[in-house]
């Protein structure tokens, strides 16, 4: 089931406010920058950079919220260098989108930002 509209206004307005907090200055964003998408049942911030020696850009993704409707949480995950995407051990579950963006915000043991 997908979210309604009035859920998704809700999230986009949460995860609008943590990605404009957390973007670089605006003198740099055309070499690198924040963004996020829905899909499906997910929520995914990615970082958009130049790649190296090239024009062109690359979406990197960062983290990864699920919505697990039985359960009524958001499982959160994180890309390892495997580059799948794996439970993010230290917190799997959260039930607020604002959870999900306090966890990664913090991020204690360096899983998002490096």
């Amino acid at each position: 089931m997908a979210f309604t509209d009035k859920e998704v206004e809700k999230i986009k307005n949460e995860m609008d406010s943590f990605i404009e907090k957390r973007r670089p200055p605006e003198n740099i964003r055309n070499q690198v920058d924040l963004f996020f998408k829905f899909d499906k049942q997910s929520i995914v911030i990615y970082e958009i950079r130049k790649r190296f020696q090239r024009d062109d850009m690359i979406d990197i993704p960062i983290a990864k919220a699920t919505y697990v409707m039985k359960a009524k949480k958001w499982k959160i995950y994180w890309q390892r260098a495997d580059l799948k995407w794996h439970l993010y051990k230290p917190k799997q579950e959260v039930t607020a989108i604002k959870e999900f963006i306090r966890v990664v915000d913090e991020d204690r043991h360096g899983c998002f930002w490096g």
